[in-house]
């Protein structure tokens, strides 16, 4: 398992912002990767994760804020419209497959 870390985040020394979210990635299950714009710092990545997290079957999701990558780990293949209504919920636009 690899835990994130983010260093220059806005919202804490260890990059959390509190939201709860999951920030690991598992080896276990579907592996995608999604660009999304509009991200920026520690905050925005925590909003999108929240939002991706609380999709059905999501078991990890890893935001970068720098790449504008989201890793997305799921039981099963997820609909990517979904993901960007989760995205769009959070404030970004979903760019597509990374």
């Amino acid at each position: 398992m690899t835990t994130q870390t983010n260093s220059g985040s806005c919202c804490s020394s260890d990059g959390s912002c509190g939201s709860g979210a999951a920030t690991d990635v598992q080896s276990l299950g579907v592996t995608t990767v999604y660009k999304v714009s509009g991200m920026t710092c520690g905050h925005c990545e925590g909003a999108v994760s929240q939002e991706i997290s609380a999709l059905a079957g999501v078991t990890a999701v890893k935001a970068v804020a720098e790449t504008g990558e989201v890793t997305v780990t799921s039981a099963a293949p997820l609909d990517e419209e979904a993901v960007r209504s989760a995205v769009d919920e959070a404030g970004y636009e979903l760019v597509g497959r990374a």
